[in-house]
């Protein structure tokens, strides 16, 4: 029975890294068809979004199944609670690299990026594909070392995001358009939000490792939680 037990973990924790790999793909994929006015890729970005949702619909069934049947506890029970508020936030990436990939459809054959904001999109999207790689390392080898590496290159996002409202606010309205300029504010904060769901799975993976949040993460995470109802309303 306990190899049964072990074995129902080890799926669980294998779909988690194939989710975070598809989560990097999607963002990759994203960040090149905004930097190449790309639609092709867009569309493929797009497209596969529907596969992330696929493998989270499958991690929370196994979750809910493992639960229900095994009834585990103490660090058992950690992983189950974590693999579930991992897999949601990993769902809210892919979502946010089908956002990105989406301005580049609705504008094309216009470029979705103005002259002017796209040395910061290049960073942004240099930053998103750190996060996104150290998520998967993290999860393949969880340890709190790269933690706090996450919560960095999340700030790094942020003052990225903050930079573009520096760049609306120096613009030359006679260059850049009104909608242009909703555009890249669009486009910067799904930047951010990738961020701050890539914090929220190292939180899970704190908790994991030590059963509580660090505050810093934890206040990060709740701020998130409100951006997100924002969104939805």
């Amino acid at each position: 029975m306990r190899e049964v037990f072990k074995n129902e973990l080890d799926t669980i924790s294998a779909d988690l890294i194939a989710l975070a790999n598809k989560v990097l793909e999607a963002i990759d994929n994203a960040n090149e068809s905004l930097q190449n006015n790309d639609l092709e890729l867009a569309e493929k970005v797009i497209d596969a979004d529907s596969v992330i949702d696929i493998l989270v619909a499958e991690i929370d069934k196994e979750a809910a199944t493992f639960l229900a049947l095994q009834a585990p506890v103490a660090v058992d029970l950690r992983v189950v609670i974590a693999a579930l508020k991992m897999s949601v936030a990993m769902e809210r990436m892919g979502d946010l690299a089908r956002h990105i990939s989406s301005q580049v459809r609705i504008r094309h054959p216009k470029p979705a990026l103005p002259a002017p904001f796209e040395d910061v999109f290049l960073q942004f999207g240099r930053s998103a594909h750190r996060i996104a790689v150290s998520m998967v390392q993290l999860l393949e080898n969880p340890g709190l070392g790269a933690v706090p590496m996450i919560s960095n290159i999340d700030q790094e996002l942020d003052e990225l995001h903050l930079r573009v409202f520096t760049l609306i606010a120096e613009a030359d309205m006679s260059v850049v358009t009104p909608s242009q300029i909703a555009d890249v504010t669009l486009l910067a904060r799904y930047y951010e939000r990738f961020g701050d769901q890539a914090v929220n799975v190292s939180q899970k993976v704190e908790y994991l490792l030590t059963g509580s949040f660090s505050p810093e993460l934890s206040a990060k995470d709740e701020g998130t939680a409100g951006a997100q109802t924002t969104k939805t309303a």
